[in-house]
């Protein structure tokens, strides 16, 4: 019983001291776990101050980033200003893109492995580009001058070249004639021309001229040509200068008078998307000034008539500056054949939109003429299509106004 006893003590306290040793590791590991713990969130706050300060940085990048990005449109804007005036500005230019092309070839030439033909070929195009780029700019920067100057040359872009020149130096109705013995022939095949009566063949020709996919100057025409008809009805007589003056018309498209009175109107025919600024207002106040001081013995008004808007500034100035404007008014079908009476012989004549004498043709309604929708309307009033672009010299008809009011 002793022995077993004493064995019984052993085991009891050879437990206690196992237990007592796990219990020891345990909480060797904890101090460990502890230790490693307090480092990390030393770590941490290290990485949290470095975090705020890279946060810091972050917001400074991104400040000089915007400051950058304005200072490069500022330039932008400043190089575009002064090259109109100083084209060695823009020669400068060209000569930095050159010295960038340069450091390439440079590059080239003297790397690990050099290709010297391909840095000769950088340095030749790196020259041409930079003749071509000064020449560019200076053409660009004074497209943008003239534009700003006379901003009637908008209207014109896209439009062929040529074509625009040979219309606006001869008037539209001699480009036709030069082309065509009669104008109504560009309308019509030479079978439809031989074959058909006058009233058809002639209202085809005119449906064909509506429907016809026109260059923005033909829609301008157009338009100027609807609202000198709007006029007209209002009772005034209409001078359409700026199709009959082309080139010459000096931003005055209609002078519409009645008795003492005369508004000087400038049309635009302009997309829905696209917006009138003020420069073309300042265009018609200037025509307007100089038509004041050439007709002192008339009232005379401004007139801004447009198928969009005007921008905000543009009618603030239009206000300050007595410019009446109408926005959005669209071009509407109307009767367009002119129905005259010859002052000469009391011949009864109508002429179509491509006749020669169409813009230089007033409707009078005390002397029985008028607007007709038709050819057969026209021909059951009594009158007959014009003879002028035959090139009768003994034609009688002889437009009602050919000066403007």
């Amino acid at each position: 019983m002793e022995v077993l006893l004493v064995l019984g003590i052993i085991l009891g306290i050879w437990g206690g001291l196992v237990a007592i040793g796990w219990v020891f590791a345990k909480l060797s590991d904890l101090r460990d776990w502890l230790r490693d713990a307090h480092r990390k969130a030393k770590l941490y706050d290290e990485r949290v101050a470095e975090l705020s300060q890279l946060d810091k940085y972050r917001d400074q990048l991104e400040a000089r980033r915007e400051k950058l990005e304005r200072q490069t449109s500022e330039l932008s804007a400043l190089m575009a200003e002064k090259t109109q005036g100083f084209p060695w500005l823009s020669q400068a230019f060209a000569d930095y893109f050159q010295l960038e092309a340069l450091k390439e070839a440079h590059y080239l030439q003297y790397k690990k492995h050099p290709a010297p033909v391909a840095a000769d070929k950088v340095r030749e195009i790196s020259r041409q580009r930079r003749q071509v780029e000064a020449e560019l700019r200076i053409a660009k920067y004074l497209l943008h001058y003239y534009e700003s100057l006379f901003p009637w040359l908008v209207d014109f872009r896209g439009e062929d070249l040529d074509d625009l020149i040979e219309r606006k130096l001869k008037g539209p109705q001699q480009v036709e004639e030069a082309q065509f013995e009669d104008p109504a022939r560009a309308w019509l095949t030479d079978a439809e021309y031989r074959n058909l009566p006058s009233s058809t063949k002639y209202q085809m020709a005119l449906d064909r001229y509506w429907s016809k996919k026109k260059s923005p100057w033909e829609i301008g025409r157009d338009y100027e040509r609807y609202i000198g008809y709007l006029y007209e009805q209002d009772g005034f007589n209409v001078y359409y200068q700026g199709i009959v003056e082309g080139l010459a018309d000096m931003g005055r498209d209609l002078v519409a008078r009645r008795e003492h009175y005369v508004e000087v109107v400038q049309c635009k025919y302009w997309s829905r998307d696209k917006t009138i600024h003020e420069k073309h207002i300042f265009q018609l106040f200037g025509t307007l000034t100089a038509y004041r001081v050439d007709h002192p013995e008339v009232e005379a008004q401004g007139k801004f008539v447009s198928s969009t808007t005007l921008s905000e500034r543009a009618k603030l100035f239009a206000t300050v500056l007595g410019i009446e404007h109408v926005e959005n008014l669209p071009l509407q079908p109307y009767p367009c054949i002119k129905c005259n009476v010859s002052r000469r012989d009391g011949a009864k004549i109508y002429h179509l939109p491509f006749d020669q004498q169409y813009d230089r043709t007033l409707v009078e309604e005390e002397r029985l003429e008028c607007y007709a929708t038709t050819v057969e309307e026209a021909e059951r009033l009594g009158f007959r299509r014009a003879f002028r672009w035959k090139g009768l010299g003994s034609e009688a008809e002889s437009p009602n106004s050919g000066q403007a009011p």
